[in-house]
C-alpha cells in the first residue's frame, strides 16, 4: 500500500462551503478519501486557509514525523492569490519552498497546481481568475527547476461550487481520478 503525505489547503481539507457554518464532505466523498478508498494509505493535512508556508521548517517536520511515505502531494496556492498575492509572487513562494524540501528531505513531491478559479461569492474579478490561470505554467517551471513531478489540475475538468473556489462533490471525483493517474 503506497503511503502518502497530502498538504493543502480547504480543497484538501474537503470543506463544503454550502454549509452554514461550513462544513466538511463525507470522507467518502474527498478526494483524499476516494483515494483511500482505492487502496492508498493516506494522510491528510489539508487546513481551511492554508497558504505556501514561510517557513518550510515544519513542512519538513511534518514529513519526518510520518516517515516512510511514498509521496509528499503539496497543492498550495489559492489562499495566496485570494490574500492578493500575484501568479508570479506565488509561485516564487512554491518554488522557495520546494527547494528547501529538497534540502531537508530525502522524499518524493508531487507538487498539484490547483484548478483555476470561477467568478463566484469569493472570486469577484476577472483578475483573480486570470491570476489563477497563469498559476499552471509557472509553477510548471518551478517543478522543472526543483526536479520535482508536477500535476495540472486545470487539466482534469474540476467543477466548483458557487464561491468559484472550492469542489464541488464532482469535483472532488474528477481530482481523485486525474491524480490516480499521475500517481
Amino acid at each position: 500500500m503506497k503511503r502518502l503525505l497530502c498538504i493543502g489547503d480547504s480543497n484538501t481539507y474537503g470543506y463544503d462551503p454550502r454549509s452554514l457554518i461550513g462544513g466538511r464532505f463525507p470522507e467518502s466523498v474527498r478526494w483524499t478519501g476516494r483515494l483511500k478508498a482505492s487502496g492508498y494509505d493516506v494522510l491528510n493535512y489539508g487546513q481551511n486557509g492554508a497558504c505556501i508556508p514561510n517557513r518550510s521548517d515544519l513542512v519538513i517536520d511534518l514529513i519526518k514525523r510520518n516517515l516512510p511515505l511514498d509521496r509528499v502531494v503539496i497543492m498550495l496556492g489559492s489562499n495566496d492569490l485570494l490574500e492578493g498575492r500575484s501568479a508570479e509572487e506565488t509561485a516564487v513562494r512554491m518554488e522557495q519552498l520546494l527547494w528547501n524540501l529538497h534540502l531537508g528531505t530525502d522524499v518524493h513531491i508531487l507538487l498539484v497546481c490547483p484548478p483555476p478559479m470561477k467568478r463566484g461569492e469569493w472570486v469577484e474579478t476577472d483578475q483573480l481568475v486570470s491570476e489563477s490561470k497563469q498559476l499552471g505554467s509557472l509553477y510548471r517551471k518551478a517543478a522543472q527547476l526543483r526536479d520535482t513531478q508536477f500535476a495540472d489540475a486545470a487539466d482534469w475538468n474540476i467543477d466548483l461550487l458557487f464561491d468559484g473556489v472550492h469542489f464541488s462533490e464532482e469535483g472532488h471525483r474528477a481530482f481523485a481520478q486525474g491524480i490516480t493517474a499521475v500517481l
